[in-house]
């Protein structure tokens, strides 16, 4: 249960629907506004009409584009928006096989509904 009004709104985009239904739930019981894609390609058509969009939560891992794509062609649309990506594969795997960078916000699967609230409250709050 969230402590005061969250405002933000947050995009989850995640191509295992059970995955993404976890997501979104979790950030709902949050409190935040969420909207959803199951592709990256559904993200970008999501984000070209939601400005207002504060959180981009994506797979670091999809067939369609990698999440890090995704995520700087997010960044190109919306400078403001957030980024916090997650993936079952460990943190020093994704960084070794250069799916993500060094550094990026990174929350590993499976999470808590706790961890995720931490990690996402920290990056929006940055």
């Amino acid at each position: 249960m969230p402590l005061g009004k969250i405002t933000e709104t947050v995009l989850v985009v995640e191509d295992e629907e059970r995955m993404l239904r976890v997501s979104c739930d979790a950030f709902k019981e949050l409190g935040y506004t969420v909207l959803q894609a199951s592709s990256p390609n559904q993200a970008l058509r999501i984000i070209d009409h939601h400005p207002e969009l504060q959180l981009l939560f994506t797979d670091g891992v999809m067939p369609e584009m990698s999440g890090r794509v995704l995520a700087d062609t997010a960044l190109a649309k919306l400078p403001h928006l957030k980024v916090v990506f997650t993936t079952g594969f460990s943190r020093n795997a994704v960084i070794h096989n250069n799916i993500l960078d060094n550094g990026v916000n990174f929350l590993a699967k499976p999470f808590t509904i706790s961890q995720l609230a931490q990690k996402i409250r920290s990056v929006l709050d940055a």
